[in-house]
């Protein structure tokens, strides 16, 4: 089980990332736009770096819904390997049985 405090964390990045969506995706495309004059884009430039380092979707992690695991995240599924097998071992994904040889 992950700490409580990185969960948390997670979470409130994907809420920072949310609400700065718009205003990130607008002055990406000012500071990407070669027809505007290279001041303005500059300035472009500047406005996105002031801007929270956790509001990039880049800082994003991908955790496991039920233990939080940030490693061997199924996105299909989207929980670990280890709450994957478990899950699987008491039957409660269909289809899915526990190898043995």
């Amino acid at each position: 089980m992950a700490k409580k405090a990185m969960i948390e964390r997670e979470k409130k990045r994907q809420r920072m990332v949310a609400k700065y969506a718009a205003r990130r995706a607008a002055l990406k495309e000012i500071a990407n736009n070669e027809d505007l004059p290279m001041e303005e884009r500059f300035k472009a430039r500047l406005k996105l770096a002031k801007l929270p380092r956790n509001s990039s979707p880049t800082r994003l992690h991908n955790r496991c819904q039920l233990t939080g695991r940030p490693h061997a995240y199924y996105r299909k599924l989207k929980i670990s390997r280890i709450a994957l097998r478990e899950l699987g071992s008491a039957g409660q994904i269909p289809g899915m049985v526990k190898s043995s040889w």
